[in-house]
């Protein structure tokens, strides 16, 4: 994968693009024996900074053993909290893969735009807050256009436009997440399979 990947949302294609990217660096970071953790920063009281809680509240339903996500609208990754979650991700997993999401501010021509780079983020950059880098990947949506009163900005930005760039960041991630790790109902399954054979083996060893 590149240092930096800009996909834009419009594309027909670019579900499908995402979920190459991703998958390859999941795949590695499992092959690492990490946990894959996806961070969606951003706060559900300003529109354009909305972008991180839709997305985790999107795949929430998919967290199971060795998937973490952290951020939706009901319990949003925001400012005030970053520092503590990371503080309990980083006590209660031994080896996480951060995927962080966060919303940007970009050029004109580039609104709708997602970029995927390898490295971290800065969150709230655009706020210009002093806040820790985070994510061994991370994923932008450029939701409007940077400038002056960027507060205001993100205050004023479409929900329309947010919510595309959520859908295709959501559907990427669920894409890649199936492709490495399975669905919900596999990862079922193979936890049934493992009791089985648990328990077969208790009564093998009782003959």
């Amino acid at each position: 994968m590149n240092n930096k990947q800009v996909l834009d949302s419009t594309d027909i294609n670019c579900i499908f693009k995402l979920r190459d990217v991703l998958s390859q660096k999941i795949i590695n970071a499992l092959n690492l024996n990490k946990e894959i953790v996806i961070l969606c920063i951003g706060t559900d009281r300003s529109t354009g900074d909305s972008l991180g809680p839709l997305v985790g509240e999107k795949l929430k339903f998919l967290v199971r053993n060795n998937l973490y996500i952290y951020g939706n609208l009901g319990n949003p990754v925001h400012a005030k909290n970053l520092c503590s979650v990371l503080k309990t991700i980083n006590s209660e997993l031994k080896n996480p893969f951060i995927i962080a999401i966060d919303a940007c501010l970009g050029s004109l021509h580039n609104v709708g735009s997602i970029i995927i780079e390898e490295g971290p983020l800065s969150p709230g950059a655009a706020m210009d807050k002093d806040l820790p880098l985070v994510g061994n990947i991370s994923i932008k949506g450029i939701v409007n256009i940077s400038g002056t009163l960027e507060f205001l900005v993100l205050q004023n930005t479409r929900l329309n436009t947010v919510m595309q760039i959520a859908d295709i960041i959501s559907k990427g991630l669920y894409h890649s997440i199936l492709k490495t790790l399975g669905g919900p109902s596999i990862a079922k399954k193979t936890q049934n399979k493992l009791v089985k054979e648990s328990k077969q083996s208790k009564v093998d060893s009782n003959n």
